[in-house]
C-alpha cells in the first residue's frame, strides 16, 4: 500500500505512526482530519470554490452593472481570479482588508435559495468547469497520494474527516466520489440557514469561518474527539496540527509542501508560518516533488 509514495522518511513516518496507533489507540479514537484546499485538491492559481463564486458574482454584475464599480465585482466581471487568490493570501499574512470585501460578496452570492438548489448549482459547476492551467476537470484535481492515504488509514480502522476553510456545502456534493468521505464528515465554513415552508434556506449571514483556531473548536464540536492525525498545507492549518500533536498518545502532524512546479505548482505564500512551525516542532513534511510518485490520477 501507499504505492504512489516514494520510499523515504515521510512514508516511513506514516507507516510507523499507523503501526503505533493500531497498538495503542482504540479504533473509535483513530480520528484523522484533513484540510482540503492544497491538501486534498489543487488550490492554485486560485481556490476551486473561488472560481465557482466568481462565476456567480459575475452573473450578478450582468444583472446589475452598477455593482461592477467596486471590488470584488470588478475583478469578477473581468475574470481576474488573481485578485481573489491574493485576498486570501493577504488574510493568511494578517491583512484582511480585501477579505472583508470578498466576504460580503460571497455571503450574498447564493443567498435565499434552498440547500438542494445550492447543491444543484455546485453539481452544475463541477460538470462543466475545468482547471484553468492544468486542463483537467476540477473533480480530477484531487491528489492521488492523499486519496491513497485515506484508504490506507481506513484499512487500519481510522475515520477520516475533512476540516477546511472552504464552504461545507460546496464540498459536500463531491467529497464522496472524490475522496470516499461522506457529507456528514465534512466540516467547513458555512452561512446561516433558516427553516421555512418545509425547506432549509441559505442566508447572507456568516455562521463559521472554519480557519485557524476555529478548526480545533469545530473538530471538537462536531467529532467530540481529539484527532491523532492531521494533514494541512497552510498557515490556516497550524492550530489544527498543534491540537493533534498535543494529544497524550501517538500522533502525526503533517504538512504538504507545494514544491513541484513541473507537475503542479511551487509556492510557499500563505504557508510561511506553517513551514516555520513544522521545522520548529518536528512536524512531518510531505514534499510533492520528493515524496509523491504521481500527483493526479490518470
Amino acid at each position: 500500500m501507499l504505492d504512489s509514495w516514494h520510499d523515504g522518511p515521510t512514508k516511513s513516518a506514516i507507516v510507523e505512526f499507523v503501526a503505533a496507533a493500531v497498538d495503542a489507540v482504540e479504533p473509535e479514537e483513530r480520528i484523522a482530519v484533513f484540510d482540503n484546499d492544497g491538501t486534498l485538491w489543487c488550490e492554485k492559481p486560485a481556490y476551486i470554490q473561488l472560481d465557482f463564486l466568481v462565476r456567480r458574482i459575475a452573473e450578478q454584475v450582468v444583472a446589475d452593472p452598477s455593482l461592477g464599480v467596486n471590488q470584488p465585482y470588478t475583478a469578477a466581471a473581468a475574470g481576474d481570479l488573481a485578485w481573489f487568490g491574493d485576498a486570501v493570501t493577504k488574510h493568511y499574512n494578517g491583512d484582511d482588508s480585501d477579505l472583508k470585501l470578498l466576504a460580503g460578496a460571497v455571503l450574498s452570492a447564493n443567498a435565499t435559495i434552498t440547500t438542494e438548489e445550492h447543491a444543484a448549482r455546485v453539481h452544475a459547476f463541477f460538470a462543466d468547469a475545468t482547471h484553468p492551467s492544468l486542463g483537467r476537470a476540477y473533480t480530477a484535481c484531487g491528489y492521488a497520494p492523499m486519496v491513497e492515504l485515506l484508504r490506507y488509514l481506513e484499512s487500519f480502522g481510522f475515520t477520516n474527516y475533512i476540516v477546511s476553510g472552504g464552504g461545507r456545502d460546496f464540498m459536500r456534493p463531491v467529497t464522496t466520489t472524490m475522496y470516499g468521505i461522506p457529507p456528514e464528515r465534512v466540516i467547513g465554513s458555512s452561512v446561516g440557514l433558516i427553516f421555512a415552508n418545509g425547506e432549509l434556506l441559505t442566508t447572507a449571514q456568516p455562521e463559521f469561518l472554519n480557519d485557524g483556531p476555529v478548526k480545533p473548536v469545530r473538530i471538537w464540536g462536531r467529532v467530540g474527539r481529539r484527532p491523532i492525525l492531521a494533514v494541512g498545507n497552510s498557515n490556516g492549518d497550524i492550530e489544527m496540527l498543534q491540537y493533534t500533536a498535543a494529544g497524550p498518545g501517538p500522533s502525526l502532524a503533517m504538512l504538504v509542501s507545494h514544491d513541484d512546479a513541473d507537475r503542479e505548482f511551487a509556492y510557499t505564500a500563505g504557508a510561511e508560518k506553517a513551514l516555520d512551525h513544522a521545522e520548529k516542532f518536528g512536524w512531518t513534511r510531505a514534499s510533492m516533488r520528493d515524496d509523491w510518485r504521481t500527483v493526479f490520477s490518470g
